[in-house]
């Protein structure tokens, strides 16, 4: 726990009183595939460091129908903005797509410690401008671009340095509700490049057969 923690830039450069502190209140929680970990509406009393597996944020609308919000992978935190909030409460819920290993931190306790600590304070803005600056981001993108302009994008910025073929890190349903679109829509846009030669699908595996393309479809995008 102690190396995972000290790996993530959160706690990187924290004064030693205080990481102990972090480290008093921290836990280990393992999730199997399909676990969830909190519900939308529940109380944020805690906030979480992936290290292994991965994690859906999800919203749900009155009707039911599920919009992913963020796909995390190990080494990243969420949860942690919420804690400045009087009586916080988790506006998505969480579950494992993959099975997970998590550093569950007492979000009161390090937002208490934070009052001693200026640097502390500083990183964990820092953290928050960034997650800012992308919301931003993919507002524009939903606002101006297309639904294949969106998929070319991911590919583009998915693709190994030193090879053309890759599988998706997500199941296509899951996918296509990160990038706002709808599944039949996401299929249809797979079809329309694979039948102009520019991709080829087999399952979950995505082979990239001409790059220009691609980017000429991801008409600047990047998500």
């Amino acid at each position: 726990m102690i190396e995972d923690l000290r790996q993530c830039f959160l706690f990187a450069n924290m004064a030693e009183p205080q990481f102990q502190r972090v480290v008093r209140h921290a836990i280990t929680r393992q999730l199997k595939t399909g676990e969830t970990l909190f519900e939308q509406g529940d109380s944020a009393n805690r906030f979480y460091l992936l290290t292994s597996g991965q994690v859906k944020l999800f919203r749900l609308s009155p009707a039911g129908n599920e919009k992913v919000v963020s796909i995390i992978t190990p080494g990243s935190t969420f949860g942690e903005a919420l804690m400045f909030l009087d009586r916080p409460s988790y506006p998505v819920g969480a579950q494992a797509l993959q099975a997970s290993t998590l550093i569950s931190l007492d979000a009161l306790d390090f937002a208490d410690m934070l009052k001693g600590s200026v640097d502390a304070c500083f990183v964990l803005m820092a953290d928050m401008s960034q997650r800012l600056r992308e919301l931003l981001q993919e507002i524009d993108e939903l606002s101006l671009h297309s639904a294949t302009c969106r998929v070319a994008a991911y590919l583009l910025n998915h693709i190994p340095a030193d090879t053309d073929t890759f599988k998706l890190p997500v199941a296509k349903q899951v996918l296509a509700s990160r990038l706002s679109t709808k599944p039949e829509t996401f299929s249809r846009i797979f079809k329309d490049l694979s039948k102009r030669g520019i991709v080829t699908i087999d399952g979950n595996e995505i082979r990239i057969l001409d790059k220009d393309a691609l980017r000429d479809a991801a008409d600047l995008c990047s998500i």
